[in-house]
C-alpha cells in the first residue's frame, strides 16, 4: 500500500507564496495594461476543452496533453496553449465580429512533461492574438508589442530573433526535393539548436558539395537587415524568396516603430508548433537561457474551426519572467498596523476602514498588552512586528489616544 501524499505535489507544479503572487500579479497587470493601450481586449476561456477540437488543433503532441474523461466518457484536455481556444471563440462567439480582431489573455496552461526534464507542467502566459490581417504590418505589430510587453514586465535586457517558416521549407524542398524524412531531421536539429547535429546530418546525407555548402550556409544567416539580402542570393525557390521579402517588410516596419535595435534576423528559426505558417520569433533575456516570449503567424489554424482567417500573435512566458525578476523585498506590499485595546476598538476599526477606502493596506490587531509597543507618538516609519514589516503604526487606546512607537 502506497504512503499517503501529505505535503507532496505532482511533478511539474509548484506553490506560489505571497511575495511571488504579488510580483506575478504586478507583471500581469502591467503587461495587460500595455496590451490594452495597443487596442487589445482581454478574453478568458475554460481551463478544460474537448480533445477532438481544441486538443487536436493545438498541435501539442498527445504525450504532452493532460487528458481526462467526463461522466459521459468524453475525452477532455487541460488547455496546452491559448491560441487554439481563442481560435475556437473567434470562429463561434465572435463570428459576427469584423476582422481584424485584437484579443489579449492571461492564463495558466498545462503540458505533461517527463519527470527528468525538470520543466513545469503548469505555467502562466500573457499574450495576444491579432486575427484577420495577413500583412507584414500585422506581424511587425505583434513583435513591437512583445517588446513593449517585456519592458512593461520589467525586463530590460533582451533580444528578439525572428525567422520565417517559408524560407526553410522552400530552401529544403529546393535542395532536398521529395526527401521529407531528411528535411524533418534537419528541421529537428534546428528546432533544438543542435547545430553540431545539423552538420552531422548533412554529412550523412552525402550531398553534392554546392548543396552541402548552401545548407551549411544558413547557420550563418543571423544578424541585421543585411541577412535578408544574403538570403535572397542563397535560394531561388519562389517560397523562400517570398518569405524573405516578407521579413524585409517586417524589418522596415520595426524600424519605423523604433525597436529594430532589439531585433535580429535568424533564418534557422522555425518555431516549436506545427501550425506556424510564416514569421516566427523568440525573445531571450540576457540573464536567462530560456525564451521569455515566443510567437508567430498561423494562417491555417482557424480553418479547422470553420472560419478561415490569417492570424498572428505571441505569448509572454509570465512564469519565466517572474523567475528572472524574482520576488525581491523591494516589491513587498507596504502595510499600516492599527493596534487597539478593548476600549479603543470602535475608533480603531473605523479608522482602518477609512484608510482602506483611501487605498492603504491595513492590518488590525487587538493588543491586551503592548508587547514591544508603546503609545506615546505615531510611528510613520518602517518597522517589524511579529516578523512582519510595516510602514506605519497607529495605536488606539481606551483613552482615545492615537499614537505609538515601535521598538
Amino acid at each position: 500500500m502506497s504512503k499517503p501524499k501529505v505535503f507532496e505535489k505532482p511533478i511539474g507544479v509548484k506553490d506560489y507564496l505571497p511575495g511571488a503572487v504579488a510580483k506575478l500579479r504586478h507583471i500581469e497587470r502591467q503587461v495587460l495594461a500595455c496590451m490594452q493601450g495597443w487596442g487589445y481586449e482581454q478574453i478568458m476561456t475554460p481551463t478544460m476543452e474537448y480533445y477532438d477540437t481544441v486538443g487536436v488543433a493545438s498541435s501539442t503532441s498527445d504525450q504532452k496533453l493532460f487528458k481526462l474523461l467526463n461522466n459521459r466518457g468524453t475525452t477532455l484536455v487541460l488547455r496546452s496553449d491559448m491560441t487554439a481556444p481563442i481560435a475556437r471563440v473567434v470562429s463561434s462567439l465572435l463570428k459576427q465580429s469584423d476582422f481584424p480582431q485584437r484579443l489579449s489573455y492571461h492564463s495558466n496552461v498545462f503540458r505533461a512533461i517527463e519527470e527528468e526534464a525538470g520543466r513545469e507542467a503548469e505555467f502562466f502566459q500573457t499574450g495576444v492574438e491579432l486575427v484577420g490581417d495577413s500583412s507584414a504590418e500585422a506581424d511587425a505589430e505583434v513583435v513591437a508589442l512583445a517588446i513593449a510587453s517585456l519592458k512593461a514586465a520589467g525586463v530590460d535586457r533582451f533580444k528578439i530573433a525572428i525567422g520565417h517558416v517559408g524560407f526553410l521549407n522552400g530552401l529544403l524542398e529546393e535542395t532536398l526535393p521529395g526527401r521529407v524524412e531528411a528535411q524533418e531531421q534537419l528541421k529537428g536539429c534546428l528546432l533544438g539548436r543542435d547545430y553540431v547535429g545539423y552538420r552531422q546530418q548533412l554529412r550523412e546525407l552525402s550531398l553534392e558539395e554546392p548543396v552541402q555548402r548552401e545548407l551549411e550556409g544558413i547557420l550563418r544567416l543571423r544578424g541585421g537587415q543585411e541577412i535578408c539580402d544574403q538570403a535572397l542570393q542563397l535560394s531561388a525557390d519562389a517560397t523562400a524568396q517570398a518569405s524573405i521579402r516578407h521579413l524585409c517588410e517586417i524589418w522596415d516596419v520595426l524600424k519605423a516603430y523604433g525597436v529594430s535595435e532589439y531585433v535580429l534576423i535568424d533564418l534557422t528559426m522555425i518555431g516549436d508548433f506545427s501550425y506556424y505558417t510564416g514569421m516566427t520569433f523568440e525573445g531571450y533575456a540576457a540573464d536567462l537561457g530560456f525564451p521569455v516570449v515566443s510567437g508567430g503567424r498561423y494562417d491555417n489554424l482557424l480553418a479547422q474551426f470553420g472560419r478561415p482567417a490569417p492570424a498572428t500573435g505571441f505569448a509572454l512566458k509570465t512564469t519565466r519572467v517572474l523567475e528572472l525578476l524574482g520576488d525581491n523585498a523591494e516589491n513587498e506590499t507596504v502595510r499600516t498596523l492599527v493596534v487597539y485595546d478593548a476600549a479603543g476598538r470602535t475608533e480603531a476599526l473605523a479608522r482602518a476602514q477609512e484608510l482602506r477606502a483611501e487605498g492603504v493596506n491595513v492590518v488590525t490587531e487587538r493588543v491586551n498588552e503592548w508587547n514591544g509597543l508603546s503609545v506615546d507618538t505615531d510611528v510613520q516609519r518602517p518597522f517589524a512586528y511579529k516578523g512582519v514589516n510595516y510602514g506605519a503604526l497607529l495605536p488606539f487606546t481606551g483613552k482615545g489616544m492615537k499614537g505609538g512607537s515601535a521598538r
